[in-house]
């Protein structure tokens, strides 16, 4: 159910004003955010340029912002388990621990679909 007088425009409004500040918090807080998003401001200008197709840059690009999005939900959830609780707990280190592990497989990921697509421009035509 709606909230009373946060509908239509206003609520666009409002989650865009709770967006940025989730963006600001995450630069603020979280290191790795941070330099993964430098590392998107230096590969996303260079995808234009190393993609011979709209397919090639859908792929590098997607994958950049993939490794934000689950950083983000990463983040996210370490607030979450940090504000439960301050003291260890196995099931907490586990959601951390399973969190980071969805945020490498995503850096994985963004390592196979680049270098697949370096090996297919520069190196498969290569003679050797």
């Amino acid at each position: 159910m709606a909230k009373p007088g946060n509908t239509g425009m206003r609520r666009i409004i409002r989650a865009f004003g709770f967006s940025m500040q989730g963006f600001a918090a995450a630069w603020r807080h979280e290191a790795a955010f941070r330099q993964e998003t430098l590392l998107a401001v230096i590969l996303l200008p260079l995808s234009f340029w190393l993609a011979r197709n709209l397919n090639e840059w859908l792929l590098l690009t997607v994958t950049i912002l993939l490794v934000l999005i689950v950083e983000l939900l990463n983040s996210a959830l370490e607030a979450v388990v940090d504000r439960i609780s301050d003291e260890h707990h196995k099931l907490a280190g586990r959601a951390k621990d399973i969190a980071s592990a969805a945020v490498f497989v995503c850096l994985c990921l963004t390592f196979i679909v680049w270098g697949a697509v370096v090996w297919d421009r520069f190196i498969d035509d290569f003679p050797l």
